[in-house]
């Protein structure tokens, strides 16, 4: 990660460093264009300096021979002055002086007419080099402008750039110094995740060990205990039990549950409907209570008494399609067998409507033909006989869908699986269309009871009549829009849920309504065992003690190894403990033998007179050996001394309490042993796993050491190129401000220039002008 970055930053910083040396050299290009520029301006400077000192020069000579002619015409006209009284007086004898004073005046004039002219050539030349001294001197001030403006963009963005690579420069820094502590953290965690992998790859092994080794279990009972595949045969996958979703059981027990109740308000409201017309009959257009109705009314109403018996089975049979559907059942069109209880119960009100509706059409008819219909209610009962049709047509049609629907519960070949989304599609459309047949029917029967209410024979009874139907009629509307509403936005999920079935295979679905009985058997017996099998669970470890168990088992200092030299130690003494305890067994079996020598030798000397004495020793002597016999070890520390019932004297029980101290002696300093050798065991155990902590521990620090070297080597090399990177910078600021300096210079000098052409142009206009 933090390589990615470096090398982003050093992609940055090389895109900046190219841009900057394009910069630099367009700089560059600039200062060498403004040096030729310069150079040209010098050279324009000299050309049009020589030119002035030129013009200077033959001014100079113009003025002077200016002066000669002024002079030489003063003198001309002195000497003309003097001429003329002389002339006054000598007309007579001067007419050939007159005649050479003309000539020479006339050549005076030619002369000084020439002069005139050439002096007026002269102040045009003058004229003309003035203004154009005047032109140029416009241009350099502009050039100068142009080029003081642009040394000071020039200055502007040169400040800039160092701003903006100081920024940059600093900003490396901090980006640096974020990088080397990121650069530690992803060492520490390239170290966990280093430790992380070769404890996965341990488990994944573990894992791929063991998940090998259940699959070959399995491999091994499959082709042992499986005689054939049942999911590759659509008969005999249609007997598996599919897994259960409770989901989908609620699911559509709820939706089940909202049918039923749809079902129950249109049943009440056909009942109403029907009752209330029968009424109707009864009261118009003719009152039974005043006259007799006719025998086509009379029929009519006798089978409209009977709706009761035809509507009231459609609520029984969705009520048991309700109950049917359950959380422990698999509810798809195979299995839902009630389903065609309803549809029967549907074909019968369908037949119920038939059987009616001509009668409904010539009641119509009567009454059109009565004396007190209008043209209005004419109109209105036609639309209504048409809207009775239609309604007719529209039960029709829901009525072949819903048996369709029942068909794959009794006869799974007369409906295809892949045409069932088509027809729930065909149901939703029907229910639409039986919405839009009511609100035609609520809309002209409204407009029908408005009329006859306004009809002068109009009773209070027909009026309260008309009412109920109209409300009945209305509930009609109402259901039949909630039902319809109800199946568009659970279309998508009955077409769902016609998937849901057996496992999949090589055909997914349930053959014939037996074997979803079947199956439906299979799944009670399934769940009757899956119950008989369930025994309440042992009591498991807490999660968190076997945590700390597993961390005490996997921090503990013995190793695999230890463990094992333990094991070999403790067999090794307890093996020389066996061969102590079969050498001690000797030693008492010789001891016992030395004693039953020493009681009949004693039993040799009791028959001596003086046995009766030492009867009481061999009996204590006797008592002792036996005791020191059933017990190796010579038993325990706190052995008493045996009072001395005998006649010996009190040297043999000082043996005996010396034999015993010993012997007790000797089992403490035998049990020290056993504990400083188990000690000794536990501690070589401890230093051999302190000794491979501390291997595993010296190879991580070289790791860590050379990790840091690297490290190390990078923070190096990372620092040399921010050095090179900055010192180029720098570089490259102190030459272009060198660039900057000579460009200030330059211009400096051309404004000094230009100042002394200024100044020597004002003299020279000054001369011009006093001249």
């Amino acid at each position: 990660m933090a390589s990615t970055e470096l090398q982003g930053k050093y992609q940055k910083l090389a895109q900046e460093y190219s841009k900057l040396r394009a910069q630099n050299q367009v700089l560059k290009k600039g200062v060498v264009d403004e040096q030729a520029n310069s150079a040209a301006l010098k050279e324009q400077l000299k050309m049009k300096d020589q030119s002035l000192r030129k013009l200077q020069q033959e001014m100079d000579s113009l003025t002077f021979r200016n002066l000669q002619l002024a002079k030489r015409v003063e003198l001309l006209q002195d000497e003309l002055a003097l001429s003329e009284p002389r002339g006054k007086k000598n007309k007579k004898s001067g007419d050939s002086s007159s005649q050479l004073s003309q000539e020479q005046k006339s050549v005076f004039d030619e002369d000084l007419q020439k002069k005139i002219e050439e002096n007026e050539r002269l102040h045009i030349q003058f004229f003309e080099a003035d203004e154009q001294h005047k032109h140029v001197e416009a241009e350099l001030r502009s050039r100068l402008a142009a080029l003081e403006t642009e040394a000071a963009q020039h200055q502007a963005v040169v400040d800039g750039l160092t701003r903006k690579y100081m920024e940059t420069i600093e900003k490396l820094q901090n980006d640096k110094a974020k990088l080397e502590v990121k650069s530690q953290a992803l060492e520490k965690e390239a170290k966990d995740c280093r430790l992380r992998t070769e404890e996965c790859q341990l488990q994944l092994k573990n894992l791929h060990e063991d998940l090998s080794g259940r699959l070959e279990e399995s491999l091994s009972i499959i082709n042992e205990k499986v005689p054939f595949n049942d999911t590759k045969y659509s008969q005999y996958n249609a007997l598996n039990v599919p897994p259960h979703n409770r989901r989908h059981q609620l699911k559509m027990r709820d939706i089940a549950g909202q049918a039923l109740a749809f079902v129950q308000d249109l049943v009440t409201a056909l009942l109403n409907f029907h009752t209330y017309t029968e009424q109707r009959i009864q009261i118009f257009p003719v009152d039974s209570a005043i006259d007799t109705i006719s025998p086509l009314n009379q029929k009519f109403s006798q089978y409209l008494h009977e709706n009761a018996s035809y509507v009231r089975p459609l609520e029984e049979g969705m009520l048991h399609l309700f109950e049917s559907i359950t959380e422990d059942t698999v509810t798809v069109l195979e299995t839902t067998v009630k389903l065609k209880t309803f549809s029967e119960h549907l074909t019968s009100y369908i037949c119920f409507l038939r059987k009616i509706l001509p009668y409904q059409l010539k009641s119509l008819e009567e009454e059109c033909e009565s004396s007190l219909c209008t043209s209005a209610l004419r109109a209105r009962n036609l639309e209504l006989s048409q809207d009775m049709r239609k309604m007719v047509a529209v039960f029709e049609k829901l009525q072949t869908y819903v048996a369709l629907l029942a068909l794959p519960s009794t006869q799974p070949d007369g409906l295809l699986r892949t045409n069932y989304s088509s027809v729930l599609t065909n149901v939703g459309a029907a229910l639409h269309g039986f919405h839009d047949v009511m609100k035609d029917i609520s809309k002209h029967y409204s407009q029908k009871a408005a009329i006859e209410h306004e009809l002068p024979t109009a009773t209070q009874k027909l009026v309260t009549t008309n009412d109920c139907i109209l409300s009945s009629v209305v509930a009609l509307t109402s259901g039949a829009g909630k039902m319809a509403s109800f199946f568009s936005n659970n279309a998508d999920y009955f077409i769902a849920s016609l998937s849901y079935g057996p496992r999949a295979g090589a055909a997914s679905r349930f053959v014939s309504p037996p074997a979803a009985a079947c199956m439906l058997q299979y799944k009670k017996r399934a769940a009757a065992y899956m119950r008989a099998l369930r025994k309440p669970l042992p009591e498991s470890v807490p999660y968190e003690e076997a945590l700390a168990d597993r961390q005490v088992l996997l921090s503990s200092t013995e190793s695999r190894a230890g463990l094992a030299q333990q094991v070999q130690q403790s067999l090794e003494k307890i093996s020389k403990l066996e061969q102590e305890k079969e050498h001690w067994m000797l030693e008492a079996q010789l001891a016992k033998i030395k004693l039953e020598k020493e009681n009949q030798r004693i039993a040799d000397k009791l028959r001596s007179p003086s046995g009766g004495q030492l009867a009481g020793l061999a009996q204590d002597n006797a008592a002792m050996v036996n005791r020191a016999g059933q017990d190796a070890a010579a038993t325990k520390a706190a052995v008493e001394p045996a009072q001395s019932t005998s006649l010996v004297p009190d040297v043999d029980s000082r043996e005996d309490l010396i034999k015993n101290h010993y012997m007790a002696r000797v089992v403490e300093l035998t049990s020290q042993l056993q504990l400083a050798d188990s000690k000794s065991v536990h501690f070589y155990a401890e230093c051999r796993a302190l000794s491979k902590r501390l291997a595993l521990a010296e190879k991580s620090k070289e790791t860590l050491t050379e990790e840091m070297k690297l490290a190390s080597q990078n923070i190096s090399r990372l620092q040399d190129e921010l050095t090179t990177t900055k010192r180029s910078y720098e570089d490259q600021l102190s030459m272009m401000s060198d660039h900057l300096c000579s460009m200030n210079e330059t211009l400096s000098k051309q404004r000094e220039e230009i100042d002394t052409l200024k100044l020597a142009g004002k003299g020279n206009s000054k001369k011009n002008k006093s001249r």
